[in-house]
């Protein structure tokens, strides 16, 4: 789709005139462009502009309230310490000429601005267990940053979120309904499923019991949502805060490992090639505790190897129960897209399960 993006810079408080934009990224959810602009002495600056997707997320507001409440608290702790760069280490937000930290068009679209961080850059995989270190130390420095975030508390972005046992029974009235009669083609994977249902509630009741902290946290911590320095490798700043929200650390540090431990797309065919890393476990394991073992308790700590099975089974889970719906939910473009998308992550979950010794020897390792 194409965006006046002159019309909506207009709304901003950028003061300069848009000399060039063009699509950046590879995100699917939101419409990205990176702009550069002239100001009056002759200088340049680029800017990030994003039209935030309001079919995905609903109340777009609250998303930008926590946006802002986020980035303005990483500030003030960056400010605060010696050696930090608070421009590149996080995101500045550019407000709408009427104040507030975005713009909402006569057609109803959402728009945002911040200042685009020059000399890093992200990558779609990992490209070695440094580079795994790098985004869990990162994660886990955000985390940290936010643990004395005011209240009260983020917003909701997407409710129940990563509520597995609430996915768990999805998939079984999907199961039973069967409404597009594939039941039959998944039954393997669908047996697969519920021979696991005992493991769904463990971290959601440990919320609600206190035995488990409620902490801010990112829920989509890819290895594409840190910025890597492109000088020192570092990763530098944790972004996509569209999820950012109330959860566990266990629901991003498992999907870390869920995301960076395996060899194979999310949605390869031959479960020949899936293979678990234990190397980037490790890796994972150390740059996260490394920055995270000053706050995070010993409960969190027992359960970071088992979060890679709960958080993969959980998006496994919802693969399989959209491919049983008719694919209604995910992009597909193949038929039975998320079926294999579902045995990818279930292959996983089985050579997590069959190396959980050797996973939470690591942990202890590190601890």
């Amino acid at each position: 789709m194409d965006y006046n993006l002159s019309d909506v810079a207009a709304q901003f408080a950028i003061d300069g005139t848009l000399v060039e934009s063009v699509p950046y990224g590879t995100g699917h959810i939101n419409d990205t462009f990176l702009a550069t602009f002239k100001f009056p002495r002759g200088t340049t600056c680029k800017y990030t502009f994003q039209r935030v997707n309001h079919s995905i997320f609903k109340d777009v507001p609250g998303l930008m309230q926590n946006f802002q409440r986020v980035t303005e608290h990483l500030r003030g702790k960056l400010e605060a310490e010696s050696g930090r760069d608070p421009e590149r280490e996080t995101l500045r937000l550019i407000h709408g000429r009427d104040g507030l930290p975005y713009v909402r068009l006569e057609n109803g679209d959402y728009w945002r601005v911040y200042l685009f961080v020059d000399g890093a850059r992200t990558f779609d995989e990992v490209q070695s267990t440094d580079q795994a270190y790098q985004a869990a130390h990162a994660f886990g420095e955000f985390q940290r940053a936010l643990m004395d975030l005011p209240e009260p508390p983020l917003n909701e972005t997407i409710p129940d979120f990563h509520h597995t046992p609430a996915r768990f029974e999805k998939l079984k009235a999907a199961v039973e309904a069967d409404a597009c009669g594939r039941a039959r083609v998944a039954s393997s994977d669908i047996e697969f499923a519920m021979a696991h249902e005992k493991m769904t509630p463990r971290v959601v009741e440990m919320l609600e019991s206190g035995a488990l902290p409620w902490r801010v946290t990112h829920n989509d911590t890819k290895i594409n949502n840190v910025l890597i320095d492109d000088a020192t490798g570092r990763g530098l700043c944790v972004i996509d805060l569209d999820t950012v929200m109330p959860g566990s650390v266990l629901y991003d540090f498992g999907d870390q490992i869920r995301t960076t431990t395996g060899t194979a797309a999310e949605d390869e065919r031959d479960l020949g090639k899936v293979q678990f890393q234990l190397d980037m476990f490790e890796s994972l394991v150390k740059g996260y505790l490394d920055a995270g073992r000053d706050f995070l308790t010993p409960a969190e700590v027992d359960l970071l190897a088992f979060s890679g099975s709960l958080i993969t089974f959980e998006i496994g889970i919802r693969f399989l129960t959209d491919f049983l719906e008719g694919d209604v939910y995910f992009k597909t473009h193949r038929e039975g897209h998320n079926l294999d998308r579902a045995r990818t992550q279930f292959e996983m979950v089985r050579q997590m399960e069959e190396q959980a010794e050797a996973m939470q020897a690591i942990v202890e390792k590190y601890r």
